[in-house]
């Protein structure tokens, strides 16, 4: 895909969000706890299934949050769209705990960015919980802040994640379940946690 062609859609891509986005009545639940520990100045990894994407990045906005963006063909437009709505992005996958999106997120949070990871992300299985979180936050010693949405009309994509768009002024929940500290002595250690967290995420009562 040429660069112009990118230039394009994510020009386009991120109109249409912000149209869509803006008639959306955002109902934010259990935050507390969340806005208490970043006043505090302690920073956090959400974590959040890939499908619930849309809404959330819409919700956290214009806060500098470092996103980990995948590296496949669409990554681009999305890490794109993703920096127009105030995000950094650190590319890759942190699927297999490892390489270059998991030290960039390690270093995004060390440098004062709150993080934000989808751990079944960007090619599923949807809802299966790859270790990479549980190792940054292990590394930095941020705690996985636990995030899920939904909406009371909405499209699901024919896609792996059944990616949810809702739709115009519908009522989208966005729900904070446990914020959760990885406390491991390594990261092999913290990446055994991952089948608890994955439970942890699917507990969140989001329907």
């Amino acid at each position: 895909m040429s660069e112009t062609r990118v230039r394009w859609i994510v020009r386009v891509g991120t109109a249409l969000i912000r149209l869509l986005a803006m008639t959306w009545r955002m109902r934010p639940e259990n935050d507390d706890a969340l806005r208490a520990l970043r006043a505090s100045g302690q920073r956090v990894i959400f974590t959040l299934w890939h499908g619930e994407l849309l809404p959330l990045l819409w919700h956290h906005r214009g806060e500098g949050v470092a996103v980990v963006i995948s590296e496949h063909r669409d990554g681009e437009i999305i890490a794109q769209i993703a920096e127009r709505l105030g995000y950094t992005t650190v590319r890759g996958s942190t699927s297999r705990g490892g390489g270059r999106a998991l030290i960039g997120l390690m270093r995004a949070v060390q440098a004062g960015h709150d993080g934000a990871v989808t751990p079944d992300g960007p090619r599923g299985p949807a809802h299966v919980f790859a270790p990479g979180a549980a190792i940054a936050a292990q590394r930095t010693g941020a705690p996985l802040a636990m995030i899920r949405a939904s909406a009371t009309r909405a499209w699901r994509l024919k896609s792996w994640d059944r990616f949810l768009v809702p739709k115009p002024f519908a009522t989208v929940r966005v729900v904070y379940g446990p914020i959760v500290p990885v406390d491991a002595a390594s990261p092999r250690e913290a990446a055994e946690q991952a089948p608890r967290l994955q439970a942890v995420l699917d507990a969140v009562p989001v329907s």
